[in-house]
């Protein structure tokens, strides 16, 4: 071939490719970076062979990832992101999030209610939550309600959450229905936890800590979130899940989309890929994440270890994210002239 037409066959090729780079789906997501191989395995790699796209994944924790969006608020660079739903509020009361077009997801319907419109605001779809409870060792004592952890023949073997970790405010919140105070301001709960603090075994601040202190009978029971239950469920004790009658606490994380991306309609297309009955499963059985999609069936060996069914669901008492935004503060205020820790 003469040189001027190999040239011009070249540049030609090199334009071909260059426009179809430009022409490749890119949709970057920010999430928590745990079970990032899980993910990668079960979510991100069978979204990319379904869109012919490529996911790009930030991960980080809550503060970061938000503070990079909201930095990055004038040129998003971040499609969707899963956070909290208290940072979901958090974030849509900054201007940072835009409402979720649920119509385009064909998955909608399949949700739990408390999953479909998690702060009441249309800014966010949960994907999963988890149910807080007790933990406790069934030789030794019963749970019939959170107030039992307070109770004089148990409270020296117990741990509780410091008020800075997530499972705090909902150990306090519990306890307040039990002692028959559902006041936002938690006041009447974290003094009933100051009166007996010199009995409380510690004021933990990581659920890891408690498997070594149950193990060695320091403690009999504990608060902790369904997501550390495994830990204490493969111990040689004879330890159970508690079931109070005032119910059961928890958290719930969401997807929000951020204001001004560009890549809307591939983002909402992941999204309602993440709440397929199949996904949903298919993480479920893994033990990665407790499914939002109330089609999803699994073992009741695999259930043992998740949040999962409607019966577990509906007794879920969630702290509005309102309320948790606008009482951080006095929580921590109270707690520190109370508890001291």
């Amino acid at each position: 071939m003469p040189m001027k037409k190999l040239l011009v066959a070249s540049t030609a090729l090199l334009l071909s490719v260059g426009a179809a780079k430009a022409e490749e789906k890119t949709l970057t997501i920010s999430v928590y970076g745990f079970a990032q191989d899980a993910f990668k395995k079960f979510l991100y790699e069978p979204f990319e062979e379904k869109c012919g796209c490529e996911l790009v994944v930030e991960t980080g924790n809550s503060v970061e990832r938000l503070a990079k969006i909201e930095a990055n608020k004038d040129a998003p660079v971040i499609d969707l992101a899963v956070i909290s739903m208290r940072d979901a509020l958090a974030a849509a009361n900054k201007g940072l999030t835009d409402k979720v077009d649920t119509a385009k997801l064909s998955n909608f319907a399949k949700l739990y209610d408390i999953a479909k419109d998690p702060n009441g605001d249309g800014m966010s779809v949960g994907y999963t939550f988890y149910a807080s409870s007790i933990a406790y060792r069934s030789d030794k004592m019963t749970v019939d309600s959170w107030a039992d952890l307070l109770a004089d023949d148990v409270v020296d073997h117990v741990a509780l959450p410091n008020v800075t970790t997530t499972q705090g405010p909902l150990t306090l919140y519990m306890l307040g229905k039990a002692l028959g105070d559902e006041d936002a301001s938690l006041k009447t709960p974290i003094a009933a936890v100051g009166a007996k603090k010199d009995e409380i075994v510690t004021f933990y601040v990581r659920s890891s800590q408690l498997v070594q202190l149950m193990q060695q009978e320091e403690i009999w029971a504990a608060p902790i979130g369904r997501f550390a239950w495994s830990g204490f469920s493969k111990m040689d004790l004879p330890i159970k899940w508690a079931t109070p009658k005032e119910g059961q606490s928890g958290g719930m994380n969401v997807m929000v989309l951020t204001k001004g991306s560009k890549n809307r309609d591939l983002a909402l297309e992941f999204m309602d890929f993440w709440l397929s009955t199949e996904i949903q499963t298919t993480l479920a059985e893994n033990l990665v994440d407790s499914p939002a999609n109330k089609d999803v069936k699994v073992s009741d060996e695999i259930a043992e270890n998740l949040t999962y069914g409607a019966d577990t669901v509906a007794n879920l008492h969630l702290i509005p994210s309102q309320v948790a935004i606008d009482n951080q503060e006095t929580w921590l205020s109270e707690w520190n002239n109370k508890v001291g820790q």
